[in-house]
């Protein structure tokens, strides 16, 4: 039998919509997109940013990980259906403090998966500051340098997916 872990469940629990409108309200929520629609001027990738408060409670008693909310989330969103197979969610799972990125299988295979590991770290630092606008600014941007990297811009830069962040 799985072990509950009591301190993460009241984190969720108590993690609400006010808490996610202090951490990233409207300007903030703004500044994301302008961020998400700049780097993809740059590039041909797809970036979408999803913010969810907390864990429903059946997630949350059986022990799914930021990790498997951000994979399921992922195809919810159809982030995996660009032409390039280059679409990039970054998730933040508020109650946790938790960053993850999942990346398509055309830009994962270009990139170390350290890399995004990286990105998420820098991004949670920033959080524990109380920094959410920054991190998330900074990480998009550094999600912008790989995407750019491996799919520069050429021509017509098609949007694929809205660059509205998506709040769960």
């Amino acid at each position: 039998m799985k072990k509950l872990n009591f301190q993460r469940i009241a984190k969720h629990l108590l993690t609400g919509t006010s808490s996610l409108r202090k951490a990233f309200p409207p300007l903030s929520l703004h500044a994301i997109e302008s961020a998400i629609k700049e780097s993809e001027a740059a590039h041909q990738g797809q970036i979408r940013f999803v913010i969810e408060c907390a864990l429903d409670s059946a997630a949350l008693f059986a022990g799914q990980t930021a990790r498997a909310r951000a994979i399921e989330v992922f195809a919810q969103l159809g982030v995996w259906d660009t032409e390039h197979n280059n679409g990039v969610l970054i998730y933040v799972l508020l109650a946790d403090r938790d960053v993850e990125i999942v990346a398509d299988r055309g830009i994962d295979r270009q990139t170390p998966t350290d890399t995004w590991r990286q990105i998420c770290r820098v991004m949670e630092a920033a959080f524990k500051q109380a920094h959410y606008e920054d991190g998330a600014v900074k990480g998009i941007q550094a999600v912008g340098r790989h995407l750019m990297a491996h799919y520069p811009a050429t021509g017509e830069n098609k949007n694929e997916l809205p660059d509205q962040p998506v709040i769960l």
